[in-house]
């Protein structure tokens, strides 16, 4: 069985010929969650885009369980994203005119579940982090904790093999980063998926399985 992940050599400049990084490499398996670190412009967030095929390497490739991306068209890796990856936004992204279930349903509704089937997982995500009546809420009713929640059973609910976190927990409190990184990681280990958070936050990386910093060289255990 293939990696969930498997970044293999992936360089990235930015205009003006700075490079970001270069010579990276990473594996990730089924239940393991890596934190990756590092400083403002180092090139976290782009990183990330590149795993998720929003953004392409210099060189290098990406593949998400055995699925090479540079080897799709735009719209197979578009299916890729929508069928086997999960993402937690920073800002949540939270669509405020449809209620928590819908919100939490459209992966599935966007993979043409059938409505009936796509209420009744949403529901059951909603119940594992911790809100099960809270389904025909909007976005205006919940505290930002409740809205992190709602962010990871979204991200959660289409069983995908890869879960992409951008600074999760940083519009919280520490003690609702502390509630919701352990939901996370729990969520994500009891599935057998893959995670990879990127953070600025030792609170956040403490969660993870290993904890890398992001250099202009790849990838280097973070010693902090």
């Amino acid at each position: 069985m293939p990696p969930r992940l498997l970044l293999t050599g992936l360089a990235k400049s930015v205009p003006g010929g700075r490079t970001l990084f270069q010579g990276l490499d990473l594996t990730v398996g089924p239940g393991e969650l890596v934190a990756i670190m590092g400083e403002s412009g180092v090139g976290k967030s782009t990183l990330l885009n590149i795993i998720a095929g929003l953004d392409k390497p210099d060189t290098g490739t990406v593949a998400v369980e055995g699925a090479a991306l540079s080897e799709m068209d735009e719209a197979a890796a578009t299916n890729l994203r929508r069928d086997r990856i999960g993402f937690v936004f920073q800002a949540f992204h939270i669509l405020p005119y449809l209620t928590l279930r819908q919100n939490v349903a459209l992966p599935l509704a966007l993979g043409r579940t059938a409505a009936r089937a796509a209420t009744a997982r949403a529901d059951a995500m909603l119940e594992l982090v911790g809100l099960p009546t809270r389904g025909a809420d909007y976005a205006r009713d919940l505290s930002g904790g409740e809205l992190q929640r709602v962010a990871i059973a979204r991200a959660l609910v289409h069983d995908p093999a890869l879960i992409l976190a951008d600074e999760p927990t940083g519009n919280l409190d520490p003690e609702t980063a502390d509630r919701i990184l352990a939901l996370f990681a729990d969520a994500v280990r009891s599935r057998g998926a893959a995670a990879v958070i990127v953070t600025h936050s030792l609170v956040a990386a403490a969660v993870a399985d290993r904890t890398l910093r992001l250099t202009a060289t790849g990838l280097v255990p973070h010693d902090g």
